[in-house]
């Protein structure tokens, strides 16, 4: 199952307008895609209760993985997301 780690570059983290953006773009993918803090339980990345959560803070590394065919390209559409900055 092909995992990619991503460091948070929302200053608020993982949290309303941001988790909802990583929400909306992981229901558009063609695979299930699951999120989780490093050593914790993954959570599916299209439950926004579930991705607040996480309590997942700035500069975090996060866990995205999923399993089929483009299951990387969805993972990275999905990094690229987090590890931009809606603040700056």
């Amino acid at each position: 199952m092909p995992e990619v780690r991503v460091r948070v570059a929302s200053a608020v983290g993982l949290h309303a307008r941001p988790a909802a953006l990583v929400a909306r773009l992981a229901a558009e993918q063609p695979v299930a895609v699951t999120i989780r803090k490093d050593g914790g339980e993954p959570v599916p990345a299209v439950s926004l209760l579930g991705l607040m959560t996480l309590g997942v803070m700035h500069g975090d590394e996060v866990v995205l993985a999923a399993e089929g065919e483009n299951a990387q390209s969805s993972l990275d559409k999905i990094a690229g997301l987090i590890a931009t900055d809606f603040d700056s």
